[in-house]
């Protein structure tokens, strides 16, 4: 049977290119395809650049028609890789409203929702591995001091 997805895709400056490997992709890697970056509160705080998009989530739009403006992630769509955003609507030609789908990409977390159980494990992981890789530098520099100094 042949196979969907390729994963000895590495790249490919081909537009068609990446358009098939996002499509094709699966699931589990199509959520990691859902990242946004943090605010500098957040990133100081949780030590780390972006995480995924979650319902909940207080977002700013950094990109395209709304920017600048903020709301809670009202819903992830994650196969079609698109986040809507509540109060982010446009009004349709027979007058009725309708959510706009954002890319991930184009939005920034202000605020996160930490009432996940799986994203507050993956935030203590993320900081504990900081902090060993910090600890580990730190005794190479000491130990290259040393080296000096003989």
């Amino acid at each position: 049977m042949k196979q969907r997805f390729s994963t000895k895709w590495k790249a490919s400056k081909q537009p068609r290119k990446q358009r098939k490997y996002l499509a094709k992709a699966p699931l589990h890697l199509k959520r990691k395809m859902l990242g946004a970056n943090l605010s500098k509160p957040l990133r100081e705080e949780h030590k780390m650049r972006s995480i995924e998009v979650i319902k909940g989530d207080k977002v700013r739009i950094m990109r395209g028609k709304f920017k600048k403006k903020q709301g809670k992630v009202t819903e992830v769509k994650t196969k079609l890789l698109k986040v809507y955003v509540e109060g982010i609507q446009i009004k349709k030609t027979d007058g009725s409203k309708v959510n706009v789908a954002l890319k991930a990409s184009n939005l920034q977390i202000i605020e996160l929702n930490l009432e996940d159980k799986k994203r507050m494990k993956r935030l203590k992981k993320e900081e504990v591995k900081k902090k060993d890789k910090k600890e580990d530098l730190k005794v190479e520099e000491k130990t290259k001091q040393k080296e000096k100094k003989k």
